[in-house]
C-alpha cells in the first residue's frame, strides 16, 4: 500500500463537525449585511499578480514573501488572491460599475498567504470581505463600524474590542514618513533586517513589526497622528464623535498602520486577548486612491475584511454556536419489498413535509443495529417499515424522545400524522 497524500501544509480540511460554527457565522453575517444593504458578488481567487502589486504595495511582505505566484501556458504572471478588496475593486472597475454610481458590497472565501502556519494563520484562510464604494464621509466610516459591532453582538462574542486610528492622505503622510526616516535612520544600529530594508521603500511599516526586541525604539518614533492634514483630522474627529453617540466604546491606536498600502484616513481593527498571538480578528479602513491607482476614476471608498477561521475560534471557545442539525425522521426497514418501497416513501415525505430532515437507513442492518443508528442521528420518530407491514398498508411510528410507544399509521396518513408529532 502506498502511502497516503497528506494535505498541503497549512491548508485545512473543515470536518462535518466544524462545519455548524462556520455555517452559523456565514448565516448570522449574511442577515447582518443584508439588513445594511450590502449585495453579494463574487470575483475570481486567481487574479493578475500585477493586481496586487499596484494595490497592496511592492514593499509589503504580502507582495514580497507571501503570494502564490505562478505563470499560466501562456506566459501571464498569476497570483492566488492574498485578499479581497483589490479583487472587487478590479471587479468594480472592469465591470463598469463606478460611472457615478455607489455600491455596498461583500463577498466571502478562500484567500492565500504562503506564511509560517499557526493557531489562527493558515495559508489558505477564509475571509468575509465588506466594501462600501463611492462614499466620501464619515457617517460611512461608522455605519460600517456599527455593522461590525451589531455582528458581534448577534454572535454573542464580547470579547472582542475596536481601535482606530487614521493615516491622514498621502500628502500628510508625506511628511511623516520623511521624519520616520531621519528618526530611524538616527537609530539605524538598533533596527533588524526587514526594518532596514524598508527603510527606504517602506518606512511606515516598520511601526507594524512584530519584533519584541524593536517593540521599546517603535514606541519611541513620531506619531502619524501629529501630521496630520486638517482635512484628515476633522474626518476622523467626525468619526469619533459618532461612535461615541452610538455607544460603541474604542482605543485609539496611533500605531495602527495596517499592513496594505492603499489605506488612507480612517483605519480600524477588532482585536480579542484570547486566541493568542493572532488578535486581531477583524481588520479595515479607507482607501481613497486606490480606485485610480487600479485605473478607474476617483472614488472614495472603506471596507473591512473579517478572519472567519478566527472568529469561529471565539464561537468554539464561548461554546453559544446551534447544535447540528438533526434529522427529524429516521426510516428503519427489514425486508427486500420494504427495502424498494422505502426509497419512495422517503422521498414522498420529504416532498409532504418542506425543511423536515428525512434519513433512510441505507447498508442494511438489523432491528437493533438500525435502531441504534436512529437513535444516535438525533432523530425525534423513527418509522418502521417491514414487509408485513406493507402487507398491512402501515409504518410503525415510534418516538425517540420524550415519552410515547409505538403505534401503526397507515401510510397514506403518514406525512400528516408526523406533521402533528413534530
Amino acid at each position: 500500500m502506498s502511502n497516503p497524500i497528506q494535505p498541503v501544509r497549512g491548508m485545512n480540511d473543515i470536518l462535518p463537525e466544524q462545519i455548524v460554527l462556520w455555517q452559523h457565522l456565514e448565516q448570522v453575517a449574511r442577515g447582518v449585511l443584508e439588513a445594511y444593504g450590502y449585495e453579494e458578488l463574487r470575483v475570481p481567487i486567481i487574479e493578475h499578480t500585477e493586481l496586487f502589486k499596484r494595490s497592496i504595495g511592492e514593499y509589503t511582505d504580502i507582495v514580497e514573501k507571501e503570494m502564490y505566484t505562478f505563470q499560466d501556458l501562456g506566459g501571464d504572471s498569476l497570483t492566488l488572491r492574498p485578499e479581497a478588496t483589490a479583487g472587487i475593486v478590479r471587479a468594480a472597475i472592469s465591470n463598469g460599475l463606478l460611472r457615478g454610481q455607489r455600491h455596498k458590497l461583500w463577498c466571502s472565501g478562500p484567500m492565500f498567504r504562503h506564511e509560517r502556519p499557526q493557531k489562527g494563520r493558515y495559508r489558505q484562510f477564509y475571509q468575509i470581505d465588506v466594501e462600501a464604494i463611492g462614499y466620501a464621509g464619515p457617517d460611512v466610516d461608522a455605519e460600517l463600524i456599527a455593522l461590525s459591532a451589531r455582528l458581534w453582538r448577534e454572535l454573542k462574542l464580547d470579547g472582542v474590542r475596536l481601535t482606530i486610528n487614521s493615516l491622514g492622505t498621502p500628502a500628510s503622510r508625506l511628511s511623516y514618513r520623511e521624519r520616520l526616516i531621519a528618526y530611524f535612520r538616527a537609530q539605524e544600529q538598533a533596527l533588524d533586517e526587514d526594518s532596514r530594508r524598508r527603510l527606504l521603500g517602506n518606512p511606515l511599516r516598520i511601526l507594524d513589526s512584530k519584533n519584541p526586541e524593536m517593540r521599546e525604539l517603535i514606541e519611541a518614533a513620531p506619531l502619524l497622528t501629529d501630521f496630520l492634514d486638517e482635512e484628515s483630522r476633522l474626518h476622523f474627529d467626525a468619526l469619533r464623535s459618532a461612535l461615541d453617540s452610538l455607544g460603541i466604546p474604542y482605543t485609539l491606536n496611533p500605531r495602527l498602520v495596517r499592513g496594505l498600502d492603499y489605506y488612507s484616513r480612517t483605519v480600524f481593527e477588532w482585536v480579542t486577548d484570547e486566541l493568542g498571538a493572532q488578535d486581531a480578528v477583524c481588520s479595515g479602513g479607507r482607501y481613497d486612491g486606490l480606485v485610480v491607482q487600479l485605473g478607474g476614476e476617483a472614488t472614495p471608498a472603506i471596507g473591512f475584511a473579517l478572519g472567519v477561521e478566527r472568529v469561529v475560534a471565539l464561537l468554539q471557545q464561548a461554546g453559544n454556536a446551534p447544535a447540528a442539525r438533526r434529522p427529524d425522521v429516521y426510516l428503519v426497514v427489514s425486508g427486500e419489498r420494504a427495502e424498494r418501497e422505502a426509497l419512495r416513501l422517503a422521498e414522498r415525505l420529504r416532498d409532504a413535509l418542506p425543511g423536515r430532515g428525512v434519513w433512510l437507513n441505507l447498508g442494511g442492518g438489523n432491528f437493533k443495529t438500525q435502531f441504534r443508528r436512529a437513535d444516535r442521528s438525533g432523530a425525534r420518530i423513527a418509522l418502521i417499515l417491514g414487509d408485513e407491514e406493507l402487507e398491512r398498508g402501515v409504518a410503525g411510528v415510534k418516538t425517540l424522545r420524550g415519552v410515547g410507544g409505538q403505534i401503526d399509521c397507515p401510510l397514506a396518513l403518514l406525512p400528516e400524522r408526523i406533521a402533528a408529532l413534530l
